[in-house]
């Protein structure tokens, strides 16, 4: 290891792990294995960091919330193995609310994005440079958020979704959607993202299908659903579209105007 890196005596740090100057690694953290921590990173209390992980320069983990009702209780935040961590990043960890921020495996966060405390963010999910995560955010898995895109904190945004550049996010995307514009709607399925994630042909229309009596043939949400409940054979895609409006909280993002 260089000179010139603070890491806490009480750290728990794993094989292999290299360390570039002026990083800092407080108590209470547990690193994996085979990870490279750029210069200039500052790891806080609460951080569990996977096998195989790169921080890059400037980031800063698990700090604590930017919530004026948290108190100083003890949480933590959890990065999965293989993920990525780019220039300047911020993570914040947990309140009491859920005791932890959770960042899955195989995730690349690209430079100066921010994810508040809370948020629980699944596998293999891009979220690209200077995305701004509010808090309580759940963003599911193969999701990819686009650059400058601010999101409001408690939405949920679906597995194989792609939100657009610049999105202001205020409502919940379903799963296997595109969406833009502003305000945020919907602008067609995730095509090229089902097929390079091995989505079949038929899978691909039925999805589409769904969609289109969702936000394109003038159905309210009820009337859509209870159309594809009726007329959409049974299968795991339509079992995660109908239970995710279902459950929205907020609110969906609109269709074509």
């Amino acid at each position: 290891m260089k000179q010139m890196v603070n890491i806490h005596k009480n750290a728990n740090i794993g094989k292999n792990l290299k360390i570039d100057s002026f990083s800092s690694i407080h108590e209470n953290v547990t690193i994996g294995d085979n990870c490279w921590i750029g210069s200039n990173v500052t790891i806080y209390p609460g951080a569990r960091i996977g096998n195989n992980c790169q921080i890059f320069p400037g980031a800063v983990i698990s700090a604590i919330p930017q919530d004026l009702k948290f108190k100083g209780e003890e949480t933590i935040t959890i990065i999965g193995n293989n993920s990525i961590i780019r220039e300047c990043v911020t993570i914040n960890r947990g309140t009491s609310y859920n005791n932890k921020t959770i960042i899955g495996a195989n995730c690349f966060l690209m430079a100066y994005s921010h994810v508040a405390h809370d948020c629980i963010i699944q596998d293999n999910v891009i979220i690209a440079n200077g995305v701004a995560i509010a808090g309580h955010v759940e963003i599911d898995t193969n999701a990819i958020i686009g650059g400058l895109s601010a999101i409001q904190q408690f939405t949920k945004i679906g597995k194989f979704s792609m939100v657009s550049g610049g999105s202001l996010v205020r409502k919940d995307v379903p799963p296997y959607i595109k969406v833009a514009k502003e305000p945020l709607r919907f602008i067609g399925i995730n095509k090229i993202g089902l097929e390079r994630n091995n989505f079949s042909k038929e899978q691909i229309i039925t999805i589409s299908s769904m969609f289109r009596i969702l936000f394109q043939e003038g159905n309210n949400i009820s009337k859509a659903i209870e159309i594809i409940e009726k007329n959409t054979k049974n299968c795991i895609e339509k079992e995660e579209i109908i239970k995710f409006i279902k459950n929205s909280k907020t609110g969906i993002v609109k269709g074509f105007y």
